[in-house]
């Protein structure tokens, strides 16, 4: 078995964006030379997420509105957690589009279902950051 490992670091222009990270991870794929096995992809800070959704702009203007809804950035003295930092939302945003994916690789490729993309999702941007990659197989 073989096993590979690359961070790849993202900079985020606003607050909060969702990068489609899908060719970046194919890359590693081919770099890796692994045919059979599995890819894990995780973000490798509190603030931001890695997750599996389809590549379409209104879905993710939607997951903006609902996670507005349920952790509003604004007012920042509505969380405990907001004092020397007012990212209280960033945090809870995260737990809810989750930390990591696992995707299967067969034939030298993300076995996905029909318009499976994987995105880098940022909470708390404008600051350098990194997604772990880590392939397994032969």
């Amino acid at each position: 078995m073989k096993s590979y490992r690359k961070e790849l670091w993202f900079e985020t222009r606003k607050r909060r964006e969702f990068i489609n990270i899908t060719p970046e991870l194919e890359r590693c794929i081919n770099e890796s030379g692994i045919k059979e096995g599995l890819l894990l992809c995780n973000a490798m800070h509190i603030t931001s997420s890695v997750f599996i959704n389809d590549d379409e702009s209104g879905l993710h203007k939607d997951f903006e509105i609902f996670l507005e809804k349920v952790a509003p950035e604004k007012p920042y003295d509505q969380y405990y957690h907001n004092g020397f930092e007012d990212n209280a939302d960033a945090h809870i945003k995260r737990t809810i589009m989750g930390r990591e994916v696992v995707v299967a690789i067969t034939a030298g490729r993300l076995d996905f279902g029909p318009w499976e993309q994987v995105f880098y999702g940022e909470f708390d941007g404008k600051r350098s950051k990194r997604v772990l990659v880590k392939i397994i197989g032969d």
